[in-house]
């Protein structure tokens, strides 16, 4: 059975997972600078081109051979309007590395919150995840992409704070993408945490899954209108030892641009607006997204 605070770490871990670029974010993943943004007839490849940058959904496109991506994400959120000193504010920062090429890719996830409750304020690190992702298919004229991701979630946050779950998990992602016409992308996600033997005293297994898809519309090359949407069908057990099933979903509205600069790397800002969809998620909130990536080994690829 989990006490109120232990249902709040475990909560709390899941949505730190959500924020990161994840699931992630969180959004994961992407191609080089220079690779390619829009789909027509015949691919088209503007260094200024954006398509590794989503927030809530996880994209299907790895790292091209010699890409490190850097993220930073901020999520604060208001879970009641009602309640004034109820506030919470998700970081994460997320390091993205390709291995053997494009088909094979790792990275890591650090989640850092701080929450205020009731009137007091508390902050710590979450549960650390260390990602594998494997580019299943990927057609570079459509942009139809398929690659599932594995995932440990390592304990390193205070459980007893509500920052960590207190077990080793895991986590399966399913991240699709592809193109309609030249100008739009969509995405869809489907995924299963699995967290065993969380909480005390009676430890638990604690499932959850996700789901979630995007429509993204490129207005210019560095400038593109987003719209996700993620929903978490959750397990727990409450304080009276019943099951218990939650469904938060959110939607949210964003843009994101970049920056390119002399040297070929990429620099991307985005701002979104979450909003819940039910009354098990935050009723609002607003997320920052910054992204930079750049050439650390290997030739660039000749266009």
């Amino acid at each position: 059975m989990l006490t109120t605070a232990r249902r709040r770490t475990v909560h709390s871990q899941l949505r730190a997972i959500i924020a990161c670029v994840a699931i992630s974010s969180l959004a994961d993943a992407g191609l080089a600078p220079s690779s390619v943004l829009l789909a027509a007839e015949e691919p088209r490849r503007p260094i200024d081109g954006i398509m590794d940058n989503s927030f809530l959904i996880e994209e299907a496109y790895n790292q091209e051979a010699g890409i490190v991506q850097h993220i930073f994400n901020a999520l604060y959120s208001i879970d009641d309007l009602s309640e004034p000193h109820q506030r919470r504010m998700d970081l994460s920062f997320t390091q993205e590395w390709p291995a053997y090429g494009q088909a094979h890719q790792f990275s890591y996830t650090v989640p850092y919150a701080v929450v205020r409750e009731a009137g007091h304020w508390s902050d710590g690190i979450g549960d650390v995840l260390l990602n594998y992702r494997y580019q299943v298919f990927l057609n570079e004229k459509t942009l139809t992409a398929f690659a599932p991701r594995f995932s440990f979630v390592l304990p390193t946050g205070d459980e007893q704070k509500g920052f960590g779950s207190g077990t080793l998990g895991y986590q399966w992602n399913l991240p699709f993408s592809m193109t309609l016409g030249d100008r739009w992308f969509v995405h869809a996600n489907a995924g299963l945490t699995f967290l065993p033997n969380a909480g005390e005293p009676l430890a638990h297994n604690f499932l959850n899954y996700n789901f979630g898809s995007s429509v993204i519309y490129c207005v210019t090359d560095r400038f593109n209108l987003m719209l996700e949407w993620i929903g978490n069908w959750n397990q727990d057990v409450a304080d009276s030892g019943e099951a218990e099933r939650q469904f938060p979903s959110v939607i949210s509205p964003g843009f994101r641009t970049a920056f390119n600069l002399s040297n070929g790397s990429q620099f991307v800002v985005g701002l979104a607006a979450p909003i819940g969809l039910t009354k098990s998620a935050p009723e609002i909130g607003a997320f920052i997204y910054l992204s930079f990536e750049h050439r650390m080994f290997g030739k660039e690829k000749q266009l």
